[in-house]
């Protein structure tokens, strides 16, 4: 009673206490007691009722802070309402049973005499359906009440008890805390776990060709995965563990033991209908994850590019620890870009930085064999031996090629004062092999590699089987093999030759980092030079005849002679332009060709794709200005207007509103001679079928397909130039061999089918729906289909790996970054996140020396200097001729598909061949991939190349 009057004074709302639950309990029980004082006599009455007090446990124990999860205080709560219900019916029953029917008449002449557990025993059996009749209710009342308590009863009963099995289960399958094996690490992945999104990154990061992977992968979310997605677990639990929580509760992080975790990785919804509200949602987990613990790596993937602004705003963020962002639009439409300057580029990239394994099979046609061939090549890392040293980089690429038959592509180039470092693809004569340099590779394998590292010239000179070449006991290898140099794995990217300087006084800002190495900064070394080839690529009378004819197209404030780039040097800019001056009204009188189309599928309402990063890298300062493809933007105009605030300081765009899907449209932009089509979508994904997703796209690319085109423009050439012997039944019919210049005008495409596309598709079973004369089944793998292989088709889940590769190497995703987007920096990045656009700048030496990087480019072997080895020459020939005379460094190859003369129809299609073998035989229509080293500066005095080679080489470089 005196607990009554306590919590009644306390109460605030004095009305609502005197009706509540346990206020009943008190009237029942407390006057029974002064009752049994007063009859001199013990009634136990109405006192069972206090068994409902049980139901307060659970916020006692929540006072307490014994209870803190969801699963814990709903676990105790059913616990208690069932345990409370069935006491206080067992008492019930003790009650009338032992006291006998009050109706009777005299009353209470019935009583059945029955102990507090008997009851409680017919309770259970009764509430359970079990019924063994032992014990009954002799009494009417205890009858009649039972009748309540069995419809009460199983409803309580399957309710309460199903879910109390549940959480119990989860509890032992998905709860608890994670305890860390000895000498193992543990990374943590959360954001959106799905049975897609997870599948893709266990299959790139558990990959067999990824040597001890000792790493434990914890995956934390709110919501208990599905029966696909568990059953994915139980086939890699050695190494996979999910507990059910948020990274918004530091409980759950302490659970997971994010404190001692590597690395935390975040995933995003990439079919979000609003990317900035998902990006939003990612940034708040990794708030929640620094403030817990700040030392933490973190890795994040983000669908807007202006987005990755927020993430400088966390103070704990920090590049030099190796956080990093994964800019899914970033990546995907730096890729696309890149494709439209080298065809395939974006296939052979893809296959790359994916790990994958192949298997030829006789069964298979030969291009298939081909190009499964190049998908099993990664990018290795790997320290070169001291046999290297002193050599340039086109010498240790030659050794390496000839000897070793390895790629190197790029080195770890350092300041000269040792302080600072990049990694510098290609970057020619200019960098020398020092003493503990680093190496990036193309390789099968990375034991493959570890000849570089092992290599010895008194050891290994003569040596003509590569497997021979192991570790030898000589000094100088031996001093790398003790010292404090480790091999590590990279997967596959690769960085333009930074030729800047590092030691600026610039490495105090947030982005630049030892570790991280950014892509402006390094000055090169002054030494011997070779040929430039990009002294080469000058403009010829014809190009000035093109460039001329399509000028009044194009309104610049500034002239097309003085070049203006932004404050960082790495891009062509221009003053603001209006929209209004861009925009194409009606078909233009001049000609648009070797230009590239960008179909935009989206309206007033759509997110924004970020199309400037589709820009940048056609606007890179590697090019010279007459080098520029015209840029032609075809969709809804309040969509474009969105997007030209990113936009009006780049050169040479045009607008056309309309429908891509619009022939008229297509024709006024003249398709059949643009260089490359690019169809994208922003239009919002189908939640009920996601295949429907990409229906835009799809119709466009087949609308674009079935156009057919005259050739009655007079300033178009009146015939294809005429077809050797040696090219007769290789050549498709209707197609010219690429070795004209980037503005000359190209042969216009009779059909639509044989215009330069790539299609950027949502989802990956969509593939099969581009071309309609491939045999492609419905479940083969992206990787593996005509479209793709071709490089006419690009998919965003192809990014998925990149969050391993990551992990794996700090600089991987710099490498792919700064090369697909033509050269972004951090302090570009800086600019932007301003908001106020990108910033003019003054043509300084500093700014003239960022423009000297390498650019990718693609060689035809169909004429020029290099032409006599299309004819059945070996592309070892070939790659070291490209090296020595102009030192450009070969990557891969692009070949038509059907190349056998017993193809009655061959098809205009070519596939991507990422490093062929030394005896790979190539063909006059082969287009090379290559990195081209530039330089727009002249550092070496009486270095100049002869003007017949440059009218040469600028008929073979696309």
């Amino acid at each position: 009673m005196v607990y009554f009057f306590i919590r009644f004074v306390a109460a605030p709302d004095k009305l609502w206490f005197l009706i509540e639950l346990y206020s009943f309990v008190d009237y029942f029980t407390i006057p029974p007691s002064f009752v049994a004082i007063y009859l001199d006599q013990t009634w136990l009455g109405l006192r069972f009722l206090r068994a409902l007090r049980l139901m307060s446990i659970p916020e006692i124990l929540q006072y307490l802070n014994l209870i803190k999860t969801t699963n814990q205080i709903r676990f105790s709560q059913l616990v208690l309402l069932f345990l409370s219900c069935w006491l206080t019916a067992a008492g019930f029953i003790h009650l009338v049973e032992n006291s006998g029917d009050v109706f009777n008449d005299p009353p209470f002449v019935n009583p059945q005499y029955l102990t507090y557990w008997e009851c409680v025993y017919i309770i259970i059996v009764t509430v359970s359906t079990v019924g063994y009749g032992d014990i009954y209710c002799k009494t009417v009342t205890g009858r009649f009440f039972m009748v309540f308590v069995i419809l009460g009863g199983l409803a309580l009963f399957a309710h309460a008890v199903p879910e109390i099995l549940i959480l119990i289960g989860n509890r032992t399958r998905y709860g608890g805390t994670y305890k860390k094996e000895n000498g193992k690490k543990h990374i943590v992945l959360c954001g959106h776990i799905t049975y897609d999104s997870v599948s893709n990154f266990l299959s790139d990061f558990l990959h067999k060709d990824r040597e001890d992977v000792e790493v434990e992968i914890i995956f934390i979310h709110k919501q208990m995965p599905g029966l696909d997605l568990e059953g994915l677990f139980k086939r890699n639990f050695t190494q996979v563990e999910f507990f059910q929580g948020s990274v918004m509760d530091a409980n759950d992080l302490e659970r997971v033991n994010i404190k001692e975790a590597d690395a935390c990785l975040v995933l995003c919804n990439k079919y979000a209908d609003d990317p900035d509200a998902e990006d939003a949602a990612n940034i708040m987990r990794v708030i929640s994850i620094k403030n817990y613990h700040d030392g933490i790596k973190i890795i994040i993937q983000l669908m807007q590019y202006h987005n990755k602004a927020y993430l400088l705003n966390i103070p704990s963020w920090d590049w030099k620890r190796g956080d990093d962002a994964v800019c899914l639009a970033e990546l995907k439409l730096g890729f696309i870009a890149q494709s439209c300057l080298a065809p395939g580029f974006s296939t052979l990239m893809a296959n790359l930085f994916t790990m994958r394994s192949y298997k030829t099979s006789e069964d298979m046609e030969l291009w298939q064999n081909h190009y499964l061939q190049g998908t099993g090549m990664e990018m290795y890392t790997e320290y070169l031996s001291s046999a290297f040293v002193g050599l340039t980089f086109p010498k240790a690429a030659e050794m390496c090629f000839t000897k070793l038959k390895l790629l190197l592509i790029a080195t770890e180039a350092r300041s000269e004062d040792g302080s600072e470092s990049c990694i510098a693809i290609n970057p020619g004569a200019t960098v020398k092999i020092e003493q503990g340099t680093q190496g990036f590779f193309i390789a099968q394998s990375a034991d493959e590699v570890k000849r570089a590292f092992y290599y010895c010239k008194s050891c290994h000179g003569d040596v003509t089987d590569v497997r021979a070449i192991k570790k030898c006991r000589c000094k100088g290898n031996q001093a790398l093999v003790n010292g404090i140099y480790k091999i590590s794995r990279i997967a596959p990217c690769f960085f333009p030759a930074a030729n800047a300087s590092c030691g600026n006084g610039k490495a105090d800002k947030p982005y630049e980092s030892s570790r991280r190495v950014s892509s402006v900064g390094l000055k090169p070394r002054i030494g011997s030079r070779t040929n430039s080839p990009t002294d080469v690529l000058a403009t010829t009378p014809e190009e000035k005849t093109v460039q001329n004819s399509t000028a009044p197209l194009l309104p610049s404030p500034v002239d097309a002679s003085q070049e203006i780039f932004d404050v960082t040097g790495m891009f062509h800019w221009i003053p603001e332009k209006l929209f209004e001056d861009c925009v194409i009204q009606e078909r233009p009188q001049e000609v648009l060709s070797n230009h590239v189309i960008v179909c935009v599928f989206a309206d007033s309402s759509s997110p924004l794709m970020g199309l400037r990063n589709l820009v940048m890298p056609l606007r890179a300062s590697n090019f010279h200005y007459e080098e520029l493809k015209t840029v032609v933007l075809v969709g809804d105009e309040d969509y474009m207007r969105r997007e030209w605030k990113c936009l009006y300081n780049f050169p040479k765009i045009l607008v056309l509103p309309g429908s891509p899907l619009n022939r008229a449209n297509l024709r006024a932009v003249y398709v059949n001679l643009c260089d490359m089509c690019v169809i994208l979508s922003a239009k919002h994904h189908s939640a009920e079928d996601t295949t429907l997703a990409d229906k835009e796209a799809i119709l466009c690319s087949l609308n674009i397909k079935a156009m057919t085109f005259d050739d009655s423009i007079g300033l178009l050439q009146s015939s294809a130039q005429k077809v050797t012997t040696s090219t007769e039944g290789v050549l498709p019919p209707g197609f010219n061999p690429l070795g004209s210049p980037i503005k000359l005008p190209r042969k216009t495409s009779t059909y639509g089918a044989n215009i330069p596309m790539i299609t950027e598709l949502a989802n990956d079973c969509n593939v099969q729906f581009l071309d309609q004369d491939d045999d492609d089944d419905p479940d083969t793998e992206l990787y593996m289909t005509q479209p793709f292989s071709c490089g006419t088709a690009f998919a965003v889940s192809v990014l998925d790996s990149l969050m391993s590769t990551t992990y794996f190497n700090d600089n991987a995703l710099t490498l792919i970054r700064t090369l697909i987007t033509g050269g972004a920096t951090p302090e570009l990045e800086q600019i932007l996140a301003e908001g106020a656009g990108m910033q003019g700048g003054y043509n300084s030496s500093d700014i003239m020396t960022n423009r000297n990087r390498c650019r990718v480019g693609q060689i035809s072997l169909y004429q020029g200097p290099l032409s006599h080895y299309g004819d059945n020459g070996k592309y070892s020939d070939l790659f070291v001729a490209a090296l020595k005379n102009y030192s450009i460094l070969c990557i891969g190859l692009y070949r038509f598909r059907d190349t056998s003369n017993d193809v009655k129809c061959p098809s205009s299609k070519r596939y991507v061949i990422t490093n062929p073998s030394d005896d790979f035989l190539l063909m006059p229509t082969d287009q090379v991939f290559c990195f081209i080293p530039c330089n727009f500066t002249t550092n070496v005095k009486g270095v100049i190349l002869n003007k017949v080679n440059k009218n040469i080489l600028s008929h073979t470089i696309r």
